[in-house]
């Protein structure tokens, strides 16, 4: 559900569906909420690739369009 306009509640858009998480919230904590913490990933945000290296301090603001995309393995 979505909270429009009440501090400490952002929207955003991930994997073309809207959620409501309470801000801040960096990649890393998303990712670990999504319980994609261990998994090869990668992160877009508003079209840019966001590093491993950068998810614990890459913050998600408010409205940002996020993509998740899980490395699937396979031999």
């Amino acid at each position: 559900m979505l909270h429009p306009q009440v501090p400490g509640i952002m929207n955003i858009l991930l994997n073309g569906q809207q959620k409501s998480f309470d801000a801040p919230i960096s990649v890393a904590q998303l990712l670990q909420e999504m319980g994609l913490a261990e998994r090869r990933v990668a992160v877009e945000v508003n079209h840019e690739i966001v590093p491993r290296s950068r998810h614990g301090d890459y913050q998600i603001q408010d409205n940002d369009r996020i993509e998740v995309v899980v490395a699937i393995g396979g031999g």
